[in-house]
């Protein structure tokens, strides 16, 4: 380390003794103070050319609920203490307020003159002409400071500082990426104080939640990371850093989010750019002064601030490898389309509609209280929040009852008091955008019921807890993320009623499951659609599970393992870097259906397979043999009664295959689907022995298989049997991976269990290539069956009769219809149309780069899994390349179950 380290040492940050207003918000430069050890932000005579501020907007006035009691002798006024008696304390028992000094952030702040630029190298960066944006606290509205709003040469003077600092930083050992990922947790720990004070002014959460719950989860990160960091050139020896890292993270848990991404990035040897959400930028900067302070290299992380385009700049940026993104659904769509194509890696943490599914053996008072945690956390703001509650029948209005009483009782007010349950949102136009979707819900007809009485009406952007009733699944409150205090109730009657109504929703991040009987919750939380279920608790996070969601919610995870693949790649993939612009995907997968054939073009029909047919009269014609598509676990013509030949190789047509359209992707999806639910529940054990019998079956075909090669391909008979004999071979491999690849036990912090759970996709589409046209099918098509996934899989496209053969091999190695789903036709053109079907939850495609840009583009519309190769092959017998665990990574899902135990031993 004394080699690596710069040689003058480790930058650090003092605190600056001065005497400070708590409630000062001055911006008066006076004398201008220094940081030891960083160096000062440049001092330029240019005035900004424009300074952009928020407007103080008008709030939408509420509309109160007039049967609502509640004592406003129990609402102190933000700020302010209750002028009463000792003795009337105790008659009255009324909270007061227990106020967070903000001394500490406004030094830290006035050491900064109050005026942030960006953080680039280890420096604070200010170049001339940019304009400014007015950081306001929210529970108060009043002036915290000014931020910089960048431009485009901004992001190119970052990513370009991180490309530098990658050169040296990818090469250091773990042990040392370790020790310098330590030292930061290590340093976030030492101002653990400071950091709470800051997201709370900032972002307006409770200082009960910024220092309890942000800042410790941010440190448990950073020292989670710094083991992956040691561990991960012995535990992952195939794969190698991706290069430099675009963040773009929400407002709602700034810090938290930002460490997310930034120590797997770290760890994994990347670099990387942040840029934090335009609400709530402080707590990111004064991460990065820190990370200087525990002596990270300069270059290493960087951090810009700006608006939406500047994001946008970002991820478009040639340079960087790698987007981490968590925000809303749209904006996640928006970038999924920007990076399609570019060979960038993208993972997408969005939006949520997360149920709370409460049985009625459940214990009521404490699922009350879970109810509480559960959507009036940080406001609502949470994008795992409970805002969806379902309740059974039999205890449904006592459990209204019980859940209003107790919302009467909620504190609302400032975010430096100790003692308030709720704080402010973060902003006008947030508050706004929540009341709008109440008053859509009284248009609507539902029954609203809201606790106005505590909210402070002096000052600050506070929205009322708030309950809906009398609800329907498609009612708009039930279907859109509204992102603030609120929650609607529904009732059920049986547990499979709950299972359909916590599963209707396009977003399946997180959920949880309330009831005494640990086998129904059990059984409960493996139906649910989400990323992770908390049995009996929610929004429980560790670094040691990742989060992350399905469908809507996005793809990817946050922490644990399984994050660590979002910031490699293989070993074997080159560094792309590819102008997806100039890549035209306006007619992909237009074709034409085939003609007859023109025997003045020499196209003629010779069906020649000697050594199967042996020798025949020259006057003796073939028999034709056109294969049909295979869905639903029989042969099927195809929609449009068209067929293409395939030629041999002398050019000669061997056979016709039919030629597959939209409608024939539509029966084999919904065959794919109607076989789903009852193959992914079946028995590994079963999956196996089936994957098992069919290498049994393939081998006593093996010279038929073997001479179809020669005859296709012109590769030579050891060639072909030695790719027969490989796809027996990875036919074994896969099905000995059926029962080997369930999931794991994790080791967060919580007393109980947290099971990460490998469950199937869903029907994934799949393209496969030309070359290897046997060994890449099987490759493809049995880590997707083993791991429970349906499929529609399109062999290639130059030789697919290997496939069509396979037809009887599948209906004696008794694989129940609708598992395999083959379709035969122009790839691309069945491509599209499985790239654009919405119940097909992942893509696979194996051809062109023009190919790939349209698949990551179509799956934007439902944000489905994608696995592209660029254009780019691969070696097939390699046994990394062609059956390494990325394979089985893109088979699963990860859901974890958070299950905590008894009291016996809590204690």
């Amino acid at each position: 380390l004394e080699i690596i380290m710069p040689k003058q040492g480790s930058p650090t940050i003092t605190s600056v003794k001065k005497e400070v207003n708590p409630t000062t918000t001055s911006t008066k430069k006076e004398v201008k103070p220094t940081t030891n050890g960083v160096t000062p932000a440049p001092v330029t005579s240019k005035p900004p050319k424009a300074v952009e501020t928020k407007s103080k907007l008008t709030y939408p006035p509420f509309k109160f609920d007039s049967s609502l009691q509640t004592n406003k002798e129990d609402v102190a006024p933000t700020g302010t203490k209750p002028d009463m008696k000792v003795a009337e304390v105790f008659d009255t028992l009324s909270y007061g307020p227990a106020p967070e000094s903000p001394a500490v952030m406004n030094a830290w702040l006035d050491a900064h003159d109050r005026d942030f630029g960006h953080f680039i190298n280890n420096q604070w960066y200010k170049p001339e002409g940019r304009r400014s944006y007015e950081v306001r606290m929210p529970a108060r509205d009043e002036f915290m400071c000014k931020t910089m709003q960048g431009n485009e040469d901004d992001v190119n003077t970052a990513v370009d500082a991180a490309s530098e600092a990658y050169k040296s930083w990818s090469t250091l050992p773990g042990h040392v990426r370790a020790r310098y990922i330590y030292s930061i947790a290590r340093h976030v720990q030492k101002h653990h104080r400071l950091i709470a004070v800051c997201e709370a002014m900032d972002n307006g959460k409770p200082i009960r939640e910024s220092r309890d719950a942000d800042t410790n989860v941010v440190a448990r990160w950073l020292y989670y990371y710094a083991g992956w960091a040691q561990l991960i050139e012995s535990e992952m020896p195939q794969y190698t850093s991706v290069g430099v890292v675009g963040g773009i993270v929400a407002w709602n848990f700034p810090l938290m989010l930002l460490v997310w991404k930034v120590a797997p990035a770290l760890a994994a040897g990347n670099t990387i750019v942040m840029k934090p959400a335009t609400y709530t930028r402080l707590s990111t900067l004064l991460f990065a002064e820190i990370c200087a302070e525990a002596g990270l290299p300069p270059g290493v992380f960087n951090v810009i601030t700006g608006g939406g385009a500047m994001g946008s700049q970002l991820v478009a940026h040639p340079s960087v490898s790698k987007v981490g993104f968590t925000g809303s659904t749209g904006v996640g769509q928006l970038l999924r389309r920007l990076t399609a194509g570019s060979g960038k890696k993208i993972s997408l943490e969005l939006g949520g509609k997360s149920p709370i599914v409460v049985f009625d053996d459940a214990d009521i008072d404490g699922t009350i209280e879970g109810v509480v945690d559960a959507i009036f956390f940080n406001q609502g703001q949470v994008c795992s929040a409970g805002s969806r509650l379902i309740i059974q029948e039999t205890i449904y209005d006592k459990f209204i009852e019980k859940l209003k009483e107790r919302m009467s009782h909620l504190r609302v007010g400032d975010s430096l008091d100790k003692c308030i349950d709720i704080g402010a949102i973060v902003d006008p136009k947030q508050r706004s955008d929540i009341d709008s979707f109440v008053q859509i819900a009284r248009e609507e007809g539902n029954d609203v019921f809201q606790i106005c009485a505590c909210i402070p009406t002096d000052k600050g952007c506070y929205y009322p807890p708030t309950l809906i009733t009398n609800v329907d699944t498609a009612n708009t409150c039930v279907q859109e993320e509204i992102f603030g205090p609120v929650v609607t109730a529904q009732s059920f009657r049986t547990a499979k009623e709950a299972v359909s109504l916590a599963n209707n929703t396009k977003f399946g991040l997180g959920s949880s499951v309330w009831t005494e009987n640990l086998p129904k919750a059990l059984e409960v939380a493996l139906m649910i659609k989400a990323g992770t279920v908390w049995v009996n608790g929610h929004n429980l996070f560790d670094a040691a599970a990742g989060f992350g969601g399905y469908r809507e919610s996005g793809f990817g995870r946050d922490g644990g393992k399984e994050c660590l693949y979002e910031y490699l790649k293989p070993k074997h993939l080159s560094k792309l870097k590819i102008d997806a612009e100039k890549l035209d995907i306006s007619k992909f997968g237009q074709v034409v259906p085939k003609t007859p054939l023109n025997p003045a073009q020499g196209e003629e029909f010779e069906h020649s397979l000697p050594s199967l047919t042996g020798p025949r009269s020259k006057d003796m014609p073939t028999v034709d043999r056109t294969y049909k598509m295979y869905y639903g676990g029989s042969q099927k013509r195809p929609d449009a009664p068209y067929s293409r030949p395939v030629f041999d190789k002398n050019g000669k047509v061997m056979a016709q295959v039919g030629e597959g359209n939209r409608k024939d992707v539509r029966n084999a999806v919904e065959a794919a689907h109607k076989a789903f639910s009852g193959w992914g529940k079946r028995a590994a054990h079963n999956r196996a022995q089936i994957v098992y019998y069919m290498a049994e079956n393939l081998e006593i075909r093996r010279a038929e298989m073997a001479n179809r090669l020669v005859e296709m391909t012109g590769c030579s008979e050891e060639e072909a049997l030695g790719e027969v004999d490989a796809s027996i071979e990875r036919l074994f491999y896969w099905g000995a991976y059926a029962d080997k690849y369930g999931g794991t036990v994790q080791e967060t912090t919580l007393y109980g269990a947290t099971v990460k759970i490998h469950e199937p996709v869903g029907p994934i589409g799949i393209a496969c290539p030309d070359e290897f046209p046997l060994l890449s099918f099987v490759s493809l098509f049995a880590p997707a069956i083993v791991r429970g996934n349906t499929l529609v899989i399109v062999p290639s496209e130059k030789y697919p009769l290997l496939a069509c053969d396979l037809y009887q091999v599948f209906e004696t190695s008794d694989l129940p219809g609708g598992v395999v789903n083959i379709l035969t036709g122009d790839r691309d053109h069945l491509t599209k149309y499985l790239a654009e079907h919405q119940d097909v939850e992942a893509m696979w495609y194996f051809g062109s780069q023009e190919g790939s840009k349209f698949v990551e583009t179509a799956s934007a519309e439902n944000i489905k899994r994608t696995w592209v190769n660029y254009g780019e092959k691969r070696n097939w017998l390699d046994k990394f390349e062609g059956a390494g665990e990325e394979f089985l990574y893109h088979s699963v899902e990860c859901k974890n179950i958070w299950m905590p135990m008894g009291t016996i031993y809590a204690n």
